[in-house]
């Protein structure tokens, strides 16, 4: 399946490819557009982390949030600790935990080392696996 979202990823950007390829569609294509693009002008794939979708930031809720309401993946407690993170990193809330706070900065820190969105999910993956078995393993 085609996912599609705006380019230059940033925290929520990054940790949702990385939720949909472990748990939802290992086989996902990741597609990056104009921050400009109109979502409604799309029409091949599903659409995340852009203004008015479904799959989008909704109150305090980021894209992560509404992902992992909509595929069911909320009874997994590892996954709930990362889904918590994420949402304080890409909300603004990152003061909150030291760990949203250095996802925040990692992710930049990662944006800036890469020449590509796809090559920043690349990087990135391995600190959300790493993130994820922490949590498997309290």
């Amino acid at each position: 399946m085609k996912w599609i979202t705006r380019e230059h990823v940033h925290v929520d950007r990054v940790a949702c490819p990385w939720l949909i390829r472990r748990f939802i569609d290992p086989k996902a294509e990741f597609v990056f557009v104009p921050r400009n693009t109109d979502p409604a002008t799309i029409k091949d794939g599903i659409v995340f982390d852009m203004a008015g979708v479904a799959l989008g930031h909704h109150g305090d809720s980021c894209s992560f949030d509404a992902i992992v309401e909509k595929y069911r993946l909320s009874g997994d407690p590892a996954l709930a600790k990362v889904r918590r993170i994420v949402n304080l990193a890409d909300t603004g809330k990152e003061a909150l935990d030291p760990l949203a706070e250095a996802l925040e900065k990692l992710a930049t820190g990662y944006r800036l080392a890469s020449k590509t969105d796809h090559e920043t999910l690349e990087k990135e993956f391995p600190l959300y696996d790493a993130l994820y078995a922490y949590f498997q393993n309290e």
